[in-house]
């Protein structure tokens, strides 16, 4: 596999790819439970060092009867690069992995036979410019943070959900409030197409508001993080 070229600006980057009925939220944490093949080979070439940087992209699937990805049209066109963290093998060949999510791409190309795993070119997507933050990214931010907070306390145990740090940056707030919610796919992937980072940061108030007056008017909460199981751990699909 040809190394990605590391400068942030460069037309195109080669990433080994993940697909996964999942959305990944740059600046957030992603396990993985890898059983598929391919996609150990993927974790073994991780955790030697071949990939450079240990880094490879995650992209949504369209559909989840998707069996086989064969082109870009089963794929959203953008994703999240994450840097594997922390992994573990387990005596069968399967992996535990723990990634950091780090910055969203848009698939050009698609080369599924150069490796056992799908690579893909890709281009970095940056947020839009923004004019420094004043009142109104403040007084949005706050109005977030509660939208935020009424919907962890309806719906988590306290030691299930965390405020993100006051000094969190405008631009990744969004993301980290969204990553405690149960968000549907369609709702995630908007989030993180959104390049002006006050309208993505409106996009999760509005989300999280819904959500919470989802669960007051339906008596009835999610299962906590730790609870889901398999379901709470993205896997590939054959």
């Amino acid at each position: 596999m040809t190394e990605p070229e590391s400068d942030s600006d460069a037309t195109t980057t080669l990433l080994p790819l993940f697909p996964l009925q999942t959305v990944l939220l740059p600046g957030t944490k992603l396990p993985l439970h890898i059983f598929e093949p391919r996609y150990r080979q993927l974790a073994a070439d991780l955790v030697s060092g071949t990939v450079p940087g240990r880094e490879f992209g995650v992209v949504a699937l369209r559909s989840s009867l998707t069996r086989e990805v064969r082109g870009l049209d089963q794929l959203y066109e953008i994703g999240c690069s994450t840097v594997l963290r922390e992994a573990k093998r387990l005596p069968d060949g399967r992996f535990d992995v723990i990634t950091q999510a780090q910055r969203r791409f848009r698939l050009t190309d698609l080369d599924c036979v150069s490796a056992p795993y799908m690579i893909a070119s890709v281009e970095w997507v940056d947020d839009d410019p923004v004019a420094p933050s004043g009142d109104m990214a403040e007084r949005l931010a706050t109005v977030a943070r509660t939208a935020h907070r009424r919907y962890c306390e309806t719906a988590w145990r306290s030691d299930d959900w965390n405020t993100p740090d006051a000094d969190t940056e405008l631009a990744e707030l969004a993301y980290q409030l969204a990553v405690d919610c149960l968000l549907p796919l369609e709702d995630r992937q908007w989030l993180l197409e959104e390049r002006h980072p006050l309208r993505r940061l409106r996009i999760a108030c509005r989300l999280l508001t819904r959500e919470a007056g989802f669960l007051d008017a339906l008596g009835a909460v999610p299962l906590p993080p730790g609870e889901l199981t398999d379901l709470g751990k993205p896997a590939s699909l054959n």
